[in-house]
């Protein structure tokens, strides 16, 4: 994934109620209309800013089982947009924890944004790699709104970055100066714990119980409990109340760029998800699950106040040694839900 471009102006941001800084490059500033950009648009946005001024950070991340043993080191040094400043999904995190990429602390944080030299009214644009089109970028974009940093895009995508012949470097990158990023605050509002999905778990089908949308981004076979998860001997299934999304039916198949809003929309619908209803974005990692979140907020699906991703999620961590849901909860308790046959 990447951050591009110092000193941009969102027009549009998730939440409407963060504030907005516009930088102390005033007159460079650039008014992006969405929270996804198009290839054309970070380019023109990139050329109109010095190249000391460039803010860009690819942070490719694969599955620990990629069946081709890819790494997003790798893809970064590779292919990038120049001047970027690679993201590390699988450093950027809390160590401390056993489950899979749970948020780092404000003070982690701050210290990842000061090595990369981001500053805070910096904007940002991130990207995945031509390989996968759209899958981590989205988790990254997430992170930096849950600690205060408005000013972040998503680019659609680098795929075709390279297709439409904009430029591109590879090699080592450059050594950044630090920056001082202070230390932020943590938004809750756009979290949900473990403990509170247990609690809306447990509830689910009881009179008078809270009505909530979780909108799973795994596969249908591991949301059914039909196929295994990647790690031997974990269950698979659903959180009771959950419904089925694949995050690759939000995508163009070939391109994998996100479908346009409308078709957004459309998918949303087809699965039922009321708009009115909190919806909460799951997956297996913690990272798909702001797929879906980003999904909504260009499909302008849903109260933007009522929208949370679930940090813990479902299955794995990076290193296949342990999880949340599956792990913290029994099947037995009916908290692992399976479609009978």
């Amino acid at each position: 994934m990447a951050f591009a471009a110092r000193s941009f102006s969102p027009a549009r941001l998730f939440r409407p109620n963060m504030s907005i800084s516009t930088g102390l490059h005033s007159q460079r500033n650039v008014s992006f209309s969405s929270y996804l950009v198009t290839p054309k648009q970070l380019n023109e946005a990139l050329k109109k800013n010095p190249p000391n001024k460039n803010l860009n950070f690819p942070a490719p991340w694969f599955m620990p089982n990629d069946p081709e043993g890819r790494k997003g080191i790798d893809s970064f040094r590779n292919s990038r947009i120049p001047q970027a400043r690679f993201f590390d999904l699988d450093a950027v995190k809390d160590q401390d924890s056993p489950y899979p990429h749970m948020l780092p602390t404000c003070e982690t944080f701050a210290e990842a944004m000061s090595e990369l030299g981001i500053r805070r009214d910096d904007s940002v644009v991130v990207y995945d790699t031509a390989d996968l089109g759209i899958f981590s970028a989205p988790r990254v974009g997430w992170t930096l709104r849950v600690f205060g940093h408005s000013n972040v895009h998503i680019l659609n995508n680098y795929r075709l970055w390279i297709k439409e012949g904009f430029p591109t470097e590879s090699g080592e990158a450059a050594v950044m100066e630090k920056s001082k990023y202070p230390v932020p605050t943590y938004d809750s509002r756009l979290v949900i714990s473990f403990r509170e999905m247990k609690e809306l778990a447990l509830d689910y089908g009881k009179e008078g119980a809270e009505e909530i949308e979780i909108l799973d981004a795994r596969s249908y076979g591991r949301w059914a409990g039909t196929d295994p998860e990647p790690r031997p001997g974990l269950s698979s299934g659903h959180i009771p109340g959950s419904k089925s999304m694949p995050f690759q039916e939000l995508l163009d198949p070939e391109t994998k760029t996100y479908l346009p809003a409308e078709d957004l929309r459309k998918v949303f619908e087809d699965h039922k998800v009321d708009p009115n209803q909190t919806i909460i974005s799951s997956c297996g990692t913690g990272v798909t699950a702001s797929i879906i979140e980003t999904a909504l907020n260009e499909a302008e699906y849903g109260d933007p106040n009522l929208r949370r991703v679930y940090d813990g999620s479902w299955t794995t961590n990076m290193d296949m040694e342990t999880s949340e849901w599956a792990q913290r909860v029994k099947e037995s308790d009916g908290l692992i839900k399976k479609v009978k046959s």
